[in-house]
């Protein structure tokens, strides 16, 4: 079974949905595909609030029944269960669903798979394999969406923000925080939030600590960490969650031979959040995992007025698809997104550090010629938090150039 549409979107979550609620309002025939069986992405096993426009924020279910249903008002097509197979043509697309298996083309396709935490063999954690261990996302699903038991002691970790979300989501569960325990020096999250667990909560925050084995058979019964100074301890504990350390769900990007970004593994993108492939367009969490869902939904919105300016350029047969010009960073400045450059782009950049840098001002050079410098509205750079570059230089760029370089002292 084959069919066609105008525009189809791979991922329901907040990128993928506010795109195709802007697209479905300018008329095209758009298409969602979900292979969860609800759609929303991540907000909506997050029951927290600090979703949508402050001073209205919601919690995570409420902010994607918020944007599913103004995709369907739109006049998009949501389908859930349904999963991206492989390509089958430049922009076709086989997938499989409730219904069967079909083949679905399209005049531009947006990418909008997200992202996903590394799990414990990923991490290469050594020990036994016993019920009791999760990641963030699977700890939320099981605790809002399913309402399961998961125990009554837990350690979790990392110490970032999703870290204390999942602690939060853990004491909603009636079960006890052990510790948070990072390998870091110091703690990544706001220093607000550190003392909160540690104070408000009694929860110890470790640093500088590691997880170097999992203990117990049939059910986890403790885990063993070793301090930086290299003594070792076993924490008693019946549920271990292993938080962070996000990679994007590229594999559709993979499979289609889309160039990826050496920084992030994600779909290398110019500021139209144009793919290498022609008519393949890419936002959200695959793109820099992770970044807010408001990060998220903005890039749907742009990538939707990028796509509707090739809709209309192919439509008069005008249809151009520029190369860009790689944009790279020096350490200790570990990626940007996007990572290639046009004169016409005006989407932010987003970029991450690998430390902490005080008052740190970015500097942008092509061929050595200065382009940009700009100081950032930060006392301190920390890790595990974005920092953003405008979009005001792009015109500078020779398209005919070498590579445009950002580095930050």
């Amino acid at each position: 079974m084959s069919r066609e549409v105008d525009v189809l979107v791979v991922g329901a979550g907040p990128a993928g949905l506010v795109a195709a609620s802007r697209l479905a309002a300018a008329g095209a025939h758009v298409e969602v595909l979900e292979r969860e069986q609800w759609p929303g992405g991540v907000p909506r096993h997050c029951a927290h609030r600090g979703f949508g426009a402050w001073p209205h924020a919601l919690t995570g279910p409420a902010h994607a029944r918020r944007l599913t249903e103004a995709a369907a008002r739109a006049g998009a097509d949501v389908r859930t269960g349904v999963t991206a197979l492989d390509w089958t043509g430049d922009l076709a697309l086989a997938t499989v669903g409730p219904g069967g298996a079909e083949t679905l083309a399209a005049r531009a396709v947006i990418l909008a798979t997200g992202a996903r935490e590394r799990p414990r063999a990923a991490r290469l954690v050594p020990g036994t394999r016993p019920a009791g261990v999760h990641t963030t996302g699977e700890l939320q699903q099981a605790v809002h969406l399913y309402r399961q038991h998961i125990g009554t002691r837990a350690v979790i970790v990392g110490a970032e923000a999703v870290s204390h979300a999942a602690a939060d989501t853990v004491r909603t569960a009636g079960a006890e925080v052990v510790a948070l325990v990072t390998d870091l020096p110091r703690a990544p999250a706001a220093a607000a939030r550190t003392l909160d667990a540690r104070l408000r909560h009694r929860t110890p925050v470790l640093t500088g600590t590691s997880v170097t084995e999992l203990l117990g058979r049939g059910r986890l019964s403790g885990v063993r960490v070793r301090h930086r100074d290299g003594r070792t301890a076993t924490l008693p504990c019946d549920t271990v969650v292993f938080t962070g350390d996000f990679v994007p769900d590229h594999e559709l990007a993979r499979r289609g031979a889309l160039t990826l970004a050496p920084g992030t593994r994600g779909p290398a993108v110019d500021g139209a959040l144009r793919t290498s492939r022609p008519g393949v367009f890419a936002a959200g969490s695959v793109l820099h995992a992770v970044e807010s869902a408001a990060t998220a939904a903005r890039e749907g919105a742009h990538a939707a007025g990028a796509v509707r300016d090739w809709l209309a350029a192919d439509r008069s047969g005008a249809a151009h698809w520029p190369t860009g010009v790689p944009l790279v960073t020096a350490p200790p400045l570990l990626r940007i997104t996007p990572d290639r450059v046009t004169p016409a782009d005006r989407l932010p950049y987003l970029l991450r550090t690998a430390i902490p840098l005080s008052r740190p001002v970015l500097y942008v050079t092509q061929d050595g010629r200065p382009l940009h410098r700009a100081r950032l509205p930060l006392a301190v750079a920390a890790p595990h938090r974005p920092l953003t570059l405008t979009a005001r230089w792009t015109h500078r760029v020779d398209p005919a150039g070498g590579p445009v370089r950002v580095t930050i002292a």
